[in-house]
Order: structure tokens, then C-alpha cells, then sequence
């Protein structure tokens, strides 16, 4: 040992250390508050269901042109902007072909901005995950039976992997997951987070009177692994920008991004099954038969 003392632990794992437990008290308030303004809305669908995903996504995209703007980067964002409000204009047309013209159009005009400018693409960046997030989300909903089973079906998932990722990667520890993204996670967090989405699935299934099949597991374990992957892949774009949260929104949480990052991830991946196997104006229908 060095006279200096040991070295330091870096500022995030000191945060973790300290914290310890300490912090779930104001996690799960933000994290019951958050849930209860997601399920009144999902309940009511249509209008307010799609209101929530505009209001949603708008933020996200400013989180992360926000990022950008910390790391010193100077972001083309206006026309990614123009693009993504015209985008969420056309949500409540409920026409799948409309609204992903709309988003590629909108895409394709901010890469050629910014490639003419030459600027960072961050409002490329930012318009692609807050839109196709937004899409995915808005038409597994719609207005249906089957759409209020497809978005509870995917919270049920997504939000116990987030638990049980979080009290068994601190229970066990362990080998890290991903330590150059995310030096907090671990594998026994991930295990155990799969582990109980799978669980969540079987169980939502159960209560809405529904035989959990082969195939439902395997769209958990999916649903379940993608989302952890989307929670990585949040991290590395803080990392990419030097920044701890994407913003202060949330208590306890950070930023919006923080707190759905694998729900949004997830949502599109469901999106694509359901898409695939029943059009993408009603992916609902391909899960759950009206």
C-alpha cells in the first residue's frame, strides 16, 4: 500500500457504495409514480394512450440533444425536430404506412443536413430512437383488447427484469456484465432479471385467463434480454457523452431515457414480432387475438 492510501474508487461505484440500498426508497416512488401515469393511460388507450408516447418522445429527444450539448458537441437539431413533431402529428392518423414514411423522411432530411454541414449527427441520433420508440409503442397499443394486452404484457416484463435485475446483481454481485459500459451490472443481476421477466410473463398470463405457451416464453426471454441490451446500449451513449443521467427529470432515476431504456427497446422488439406476424397497423393482434 502505496503512503497515499488505496486508490480511490471511481465517483459512480463510489455512489453505489455509499448508497447501498439507501436509494430504493426514492427509486420505487418515482418508479410506482411513473408506472401509475403509464397504466392509467395505457388503460384508456387511443387519444390519451398516444398523447403520452408525444410527450414521451419529445422529451427523450431533448435528453438527448441535451447530452450532447453537455459533451460540448453542436448538434443539428431543428430540423430533427420539425421531423419528429410532424411525426407525432401523424400518430393519430393510426396508419402505420403514413407514420413511417413520415419518420424516414424526417431521418433522411436531418442526415443530409447534417452531413452538409458538417456536424455531429446527435439530432439524427436523437430523432431515430425517440421516433421509432414512439412508433412502436403508439401501434402496439391502438385502441383494442388485444392492444391493452400487448403493453401490459410488455411492462410486466420489462419492469421485473429491472427489478429483480437490480436487488440480485446488489444480493449476489459478482462477475460484472459489461464493466467498460456499465460498471454496475453484473451477471447474476441479469440472470436473475431474465429469470423473473419470464416469471412476470407466465404469471400476466395467468390473470388475464391465457395459456402461457412455448412461444410466450420464448417472447419473454426476448423481451427480457433485448431490454437489458437497450439499458447498455443507453449507457454507452452516456458514456460516448460524458454525462452520469440524461437529465434530473426523475428522481432517483435521472432522465426519461433512464428510466425506459429497456422498455423502449423492448416495445420495438415486440413491435417487429407482432408486425411480422399480423401487419404493422395492428401488431396487437399477432400476440393476442382480439
Amino acid at each position: 500500500m502505496s503512503e497515499t492510501g488505496p486508490e480511490p474508487l471511481p465517483p459512480d461505484l463510489q455512489s453505489r457504495r455509499k448508497g447501498g440500498f439507501a436509494d430504493a426508497g426514492m427509486r420505487a416512488l418515482s418508479a410506482l409514480v411513473l408506472a401509475a401515469v403509464a397504466i392509467a393511460a395505457t388503460w384508456m388507450g387511443g387519444f390519451a394512450f398516444r398523447v403520452l408516447i408525444v410527450v414521451g418522445s419529445a422529451v427523450i429527444f431533448a435528453e438527448w440533444i441535451g447530452m450532447a450539448r453537455k459533451a460540448g458537441r453542436s448538434p443539428r437539431w431543428l430540423v430533427p425536430a420539425l421531423a419528429l413533431a410532424a411525426l407525432e402529428l401523424s400518430l393519430f392518423t393510426q396508419d402505420s404506412g403514413v407514420v413511417l414514411s413520415v419518420l424516414l423522411v424526417g431521418i433522411a432530411c436531418s442526415w443530409a443536413t447534417g452531413f452538409f454541414a458538417g456536424r455531429y449527427h446527435a439530432g439524427l441520433a436523437a430523432l431515430a430512437y425517440a421516433g421509432f420508440s414512439a412508433v412502436a409503442l403508439a401501434f402496439l397499443r391502438d385502441d383494442d383488447r388485444a392492444g391493452l394486452y400487448a403493453i401490459l404484457f410488455l411492462f410486466s416484463v420489462v419492469w421485473a427484469t429491472d427489478v429483480m435485475a437490480y436487488f440480485c446483481g446488489r444480493l449476489f454481485g459478482g462477475p460484472k456484465l459489461a464493466p467498460s459500459i456499465s460498471p454496475g451490472k453484473t451477471w447474476s443481476g441479469a440472470i436473475g432479471g431474465t429469470a423473473g421477466g419470464i416469471v412476470a410473463a407466465f404469471v400476466f398470463l395467468f390473470c388475464i385467463g391465457r395459456q402461457p405457451t412455448v412461444g410466450t416464453g420464448i417472447a419473454a426471454l426476448a423481451l427480457s434480454v433485448v431490454g437489458q441490451v437497450g439499458d447498455l446500449f443507453e449507457s454507452a451513449v452516456k458514456r460516448r457523452y460524458g454525462v452520469k443521467d440524461s437529465s434530473n427529470l426523475i428522481p432517483g432515476h435521472g432522465g426519461l431515457m433512464d428510466r425506459i431504456d429497456a422498455l423502449v427497446a423492448a416495445a420495438f422488439t415486440l413491435y417487429l414480432i407482432g408486425g411480422i406476424m399480423a401487419g404493422f397497423d395492428l401488431p396487437a393482434h399477432g400476440l393476442f387475438r382480439p
